[in-house]
């Protein structure tokens, strides 16, 4: 970009405005422009709203206006999908996350950028370690206590939190402060907050086979090795779906979800009460993409987005098998774990018919025996896996 890009930026967005018929955007933005000859339209609220009454302006000429980048956790995309290519053009601005890392001095690309504006702060748990930079775009000034809080109840409320107001306009503001000790005042919209991340909180590791203890379960869960190996199996790759079948504590659609932000993953789960735990440990590891489902399998499966991936954590059975054979579509990867002697033979049956590979896993960890230390032995688990 050379040196004159902001100047012809300026120019072209000047020139798009008094060209305009009508001008959307937030009463923020509208209050901002110069007097124009276009009809000022403010965007309603909830902002689907205002995605229905600019189509309905399709053949007139309308500038809809956004902060910064509308295509980073802006509104360009939602836009883009129901208009055709040559139906709009975009004058992009720096990002709220390029002009926050500018004031901090931080590198965007060794830098968590995360839009919870409207997201969960939980969505922060994977990110959260020590020594981390994030830049952090909030839904209101409420927003900014609620960050705090959330930073200290996960253990990390010695982190340096510095909040930006109205970044890049005529009313930007800078508050520094601990977030344990975040002063009792009021932060205006739009706001966002850059944090340093600090603290004995403990770090949700990145690779799989996360500790147990991260999950909360009634015992009915596959364990962290086997976990490890069964995500190996399943090879997660972006943008593809996982029905996780079975889903116990929900460790293998979590971690599945975990491995990248645009993976996706229904859980199918007969118990109430382990579908709600399914749900609150999804909630609590930051990966609300996943979608639990109360039912049995195969019944339960109709309906649901076709997936890429399947796993077989309980419920294995010759009916299921079928099903899945018969409906899964073409290079669907399958893998289901047996402990049983009966659900291995299922599982040897089905590498007759399917091909694929079967793995025999044998753990065993160190444990007292009287005064002194042995091994003590699992069951071991068969591991299927094949792609259809």
């Amino acid at each position: 970009m050379g040196e004159d890009a902001p100047d012809g930026l300026l120019r072209a967005s000047l020139a798009a405005l008094e060209a305009a018929e009508i001008v959307m955007g937030p009463p923020r933005h509208l209050g901002l422009l110069p007097d124009l000859t276009a009809e000022l339209v403010p965007w309603p609220v909830p902002f689907a709203d205002g995605i229905v009454r600019l189509l309905g302006l399709r053949g007139r000429r309308v500038v809809a206006l956004a902060s910064g980048d509308p295509f980073w956790f802006g509104a360009g995309g939602s836009l883009a999908r129901y208009l055709a290519p040559g139906e709009w053009t975009a004058l992009p601005g720096p990002s709220t996350f390029s002009l926050v890392a500018a004031r901090m001095g931080w590198s965007l690309e060794r830098t968590e950028c995360l839009g919870l504006h409207a997201a969960p702060l939980a969505r922060l748990r994977p990110a959260l370690a020590a020594g981390v930079h994030m830049i952090v775009l909030l839904r209101d000034g409420g927003a900014v206590r609620g960050l705090a809080d959330y930073l200290c109840d996960a253990g990390f409320g010695a982190s340096p939190m510095t909040v930006f107001e109205s970044i890049g306009g005529p009313r930007e503001r800078r508050s520094t402060a601990i977030a344990a000790k975040l002063p009792d005042i009021g932060f205006a919209h739009p706001v966002c907050a850059a944090v340093e991340v600090q603290g004995e909180g403990a770090a949700l590791p990145r690779a799989s086979g996360r500790p147990d203890a991260w999950f909360d379960s009634d015992g009915q869960m596959t364990k962290q090795p086997v976990r490890a190996l069964t995500l190996s199996a399943l090879a997660p790759r972006p943008f593809q779906h996982l029905w996780d079948i079975g889903g116990g504590s929900g460790s293998v659609g979590i971690e599945w979800l975990l491995s990248h932000p645009g993976l996706t993953a229904t859980t199918i789960e007969p118990r109430q009460d382990r579908a709600a735990r399914i749900a609150q440990n999804a909630a609590r590891l930051g990966v609300d993409r996943l979608t639990v489902v109360q039912g049995t399998a195969p019944e339960a499966l109709a309906g649901l987005p076709s997936p890429d991936a399947v796993f077989i954590g309980g419920g294995l059975s010759r009916a299921l098998l079928d099903w899945l054979e018969a409906h899964l579509p073409r290079g669907a990867r399958i893998v289901a774990n047996a402990v049983t002697l009966e659900s291995e033979a299922l599982l040897t049956q089905a590498r007759a018919r399917l091909g694929g590979n079967l793995l025999r896993i044998e753990l065993a960890q160190a444990a007292p025996l009287g005064a002194r230390t042995g091994w003590k032995s699992s069951y071991p688990v068969v591991q299927w896996s094949a792609q259809l």
